[in-house]
């Protein structure tokens, strides 16, 4: 079983940033492809990020030249940049694996932007 612990969330005024980690502890096969995905209230989850094991990275339109998703195989930890926030940004971020079956879940970091 994989675990994801999320983190790095909070309030930020917009144009701020933060910076989310992602602790993956388990079974880890360090070529699988990662992802910071994100859900606000209301909306379908959806993925924003992917990062593979050669550290290849791609983004959604919404957040492209404003994140920047990269990973520490040594430390199974996948990180992601978010500068110049925007209110439309708000929402629980979650990492997991790219392929299907995706991992359980966890719990997800809260990010808030609103001055």
């Amino acid at each position: 079983q994989v675990q994801l612990v999320e983190s790095g969330g909070g309030l930020v005024q917009p144009g701020g940033s933060l910076r989310l980690s992602c602790a993956a502890s388990g079974k880890i096969n360090r070529f699988t492809a990662m992802g910071w995905y994100r859900q606000a209230p209301g909306k379908q989850r959806e993925l924003v990020a992917t990062v593979t094991s050669g550290g290849g990275t791609n983004y959604a339109d919404s957040v492209k030249g404003r994140f920047t998703i990269s990973r520490d195989n040594a430390k199974n930890t996948v990180y992601l940049q978010m500068n110049s926030l925007k209110p439309e940004d708000a929402a629980i971020y979650y990492c997991n694996k790219i392929a299907t079956p995706r991992w359980t879940w966890g719990q997800g970091t809260q990010v808030t932007v609103s001055s």
